[in-house]
């Protein structure tokens, strides 16, 4: 599951369009509806064409709650930059475009809004050039830009269209397996609890895991999942979530907190990071200088610590130690905005390199330099982790030849990831991420809890239905299957597959039809009612559940038996032939005392199952 956030200045139309998007309306406090204005965080959800469910994060435009929207963005997949047509870029389109930038927010749509307002074509064509030079030389570059309007509808199925393509090019959210989720909203609910909300970052969780909340420590239980208002019993990484919690009290846990699994993370108040001092800053940085610290929902004053520059001037970037004025539940490769307190204006940000350094560093070290710029570059164990990500499933030696690394280096780092069980092996050659095998299991289940809700009278879905459905290549759905089975995720057979807790179960209606059937085949039990018939008594599928779980045999189009006349004949023609070594259909017909019809269809049938051969107006068994 993916998530996208709005971006924008004040009054572009983020929150409309989201509610014509969704069909929900993201500013849910009294003082926004009052206002017409989003002040926090708001959230929605919709289905994209190819069927995938994504969040939506609303975020606030005006100046005065930039610190609400840099709680909603540092968990996004993709960014859905707002801009009015009739306005074109202002102050804070500009400021949200740069802090998507610092936070590395690589996929972006552009959603002219307001566009029925405007019929001069030279206008747009203005507009667009000028959005494309402002989002040009950032990670926004290249966004396309779809005019739509929320009041006419224009536009927004080809905006649902290009944010579905955005994400299908976009890497999901890679599992290091620490599961964590910053907090972005904590309330009750009466005969619940405590309930926090967010976007896993990273790890999993399941109901009834023991978490930590970081980075007070407190202890807790997860007593049960909802995403989209529907629960879940198990969450990958990506996905919005909320959490009801045991063990805490609602004022015990605040936006910024960290729900994570035990020893994840520990708390910290000085980072090593590479930090961009952007262009639009008033002057230089300097050292020791205090500035506004964010990252995820947290937030904090940090003074700045330059280690190998006197001063950064605007537009270049440098390394620096961050000392926080209050704890913080932090990981390495962390993005964070710093913001000037006043006047209050966004003026860089960075990532962590190192978020727990051994000591307060001395300046213009050349050794401290050298080991920060090794660390940007990831450990042996991520870089492969990375190279697994972006193409698997993929064959071990092929993932060890592309991860860059030395060879011995790279064998290393990929047995520490096996025996951590970061890297699972589909078979003794094929490699997946404990990440991917997630999202494989989570399509997997939906798309068989998608399967048993359309069709509830069948078993199963027919393999290569579900293959299709999931876009696998035959041989690694194949092991993919067989892996989920062990897991007791599935049951398959030669020709369906069915989630393990999925059964069959019949209404008292349908079992009076069952058993109406039923009676009338066992009536006659070798001249039986036609399938025709029994699907006027029971309804095809009904009758369809009925021969699925073999409780009904049919031979061909017409003829059914219940299964013990069809065992009974199957025995009898057997012996038959073990005793005189050929049988004919006027045998069979008199054996049982039916009609033609039922006799040729029987022995049509042993032939399609090879248990016979016909020879001349005979059969014989065959082998």
């Amino acid at each position: 599951m993916r998530v996208i956030g709005t971006a924008g200045h004040v009054d572009h139309g983020k929150s409309t369009l989201v509610k014509a998007l969704t069909g929900i309306d993201p500013d849910r406090l009294k003082e926004e509806k009052e206002r017409a204005m989003t002040i926090d965080l708001g959230f929605a959800w919709f289905t994209l064409p190819s069927g995938e469910s994504v969040s939506v994060v609303d975020v606030p435009g005006h100046e005065h709650f930039i610190k609400n929207m840099l709680a909603g963005v540092g968990g996004i997949d993709a960014a859905m930059l707002v801009i009015a047509a009739d306005e074109g870029i202002m102050p804070q389109t500009r400021e949200h475009i740069a802090i998507l930038d610092l936070l590395h927010v690589n996929a972006a749509v552009v959603a002219l809004t307001k566009s029925d307002l405007i019929d001069d074509p030279e206008w747009f064509a203005l507009i667009g050039a000028d959005i494309r030079r402002e989002l040009s030389g950032t990670s926004l570059a290249g966004a396309h830009i779809v005019p739509v309007s929320a009041r006419t509808r224009q536009g927004l199925d080809a905006l649902k269209r290009e944010l579905d393509e955005l994400l299908a090019q976009t890497a999901a959210r890679a599992d290091w397996g620490k599961p964590r989720l910053p907090v972005d909203r904590v309330f009750t609910i009466a005969g619940f609890g405590t309930v926090v909300t967010g976007t896993l970052a990273d790890g999993s969780f399941s109901a009834g895991q023991e978490v930590e909340i970081q980075p007070t420590g407190l202890k807790a239980r997860i007593r049960g999942l909802q995403s989209h208002k529907e629960k879940v019993e198990f969450a990958s990484p990506g996905r919005r979530l909320a959490i009801n919690l045991t063990g805490v009290s609602p004022d015990e846990v605040k936006r910024g907190d960290v729900v994570a699994g035990p020893g994840v993370l520990s708390p910290t108040q000085m980072i090593d990071v590479r930090l961009r001092w952007l262009p639009a800053a008033s002057g230089p940085l300097t050292h020791d200088a205090e500035l506004e610290f964010f990252s995820g929902a947290f937030q904090t004053l940090t003074r700045v610590r330059l280690l190998g520059d006197e001063e950064l001037p605007a537009g270049k970037e440098g390394w620096a130690q961050l000392v926080l004025a209050d704890p913080a539940a932090l990981a390495t490769h962390d993005c964070f905005i710093v913001r000037q307190p006043s006047p209050s204006l966004t003026v860089g940000g960075g990532v962590i390199v190192d978020a727990h350094p051994a000591e307060r560093h001395r300046r213009f070290k050349p050794e401290v330099v050298e080991r920060l710029a090794r660390l940007a570059h990831g450990t042996p164990e991520e870089i492969v982790l990375e190279t697994l990500s972006r193409s698997e499933p993929v064959a071990a030696e092929d993932a060890l030849k592309q991860s860059s690394l030395p060879r011995a280096e790279a064998e290393a780092a990929l047995h520490t990831l096996r025996e951590a069980g970061t890297v699972i092996a589909l078979d003794e050659q094929t490699l997946m991420t404990l990440a991917g095998w997630r999202r494989v299991l989570e399509t997997l289940r939906s798309a068989l809890a998608a399967y048993h809700r359309q069709v509830p009278l069948r078993g199963g879905i027919p393999r290569e239905e579900l293959r299709s459905r999931m876009r696998l290549p035959a041989r690694v759905f194949d092991l993919a299957a067989a892996r989920a089975a062990r897991e007791g995720v599935i049951a398959e057979s030669p020709t369906s597959v069915r989630l393990a807790s999925h059964a069959v179960t019949y209404t008292s209606v349908q079992e009076a039809k069952v058993k109406q059937v039923m009676a009338a085949l066992v009536r006659e039990r070798f001249a039986p009612p036609s399938y025709d018939e029994c699907a006027a008594m029971a309804g095809a599928d009904l009758l369809a559940a009925l021969i699925e779980q073999e409780r009904i045999v049919r031979v061909n189009e017409s003829v059914v038996f219940d299964a013990g006349a069809y065992r009974e004949m199957v025995e009898r023609i057997r012996a038959h032939l073990h005793a005189h070594g050929a049988i004919t259909v006027a045998q069979v017909r008199d054996m049982f005392n039916a009609s033609r019809k039922y006799a040729l269809g029987m022995m049509e049938h042993l032939d399609d199952i090879k248990l016979t051969r016909r020879v001349g107006d005979e059969r014989v068994l065959r082998g």
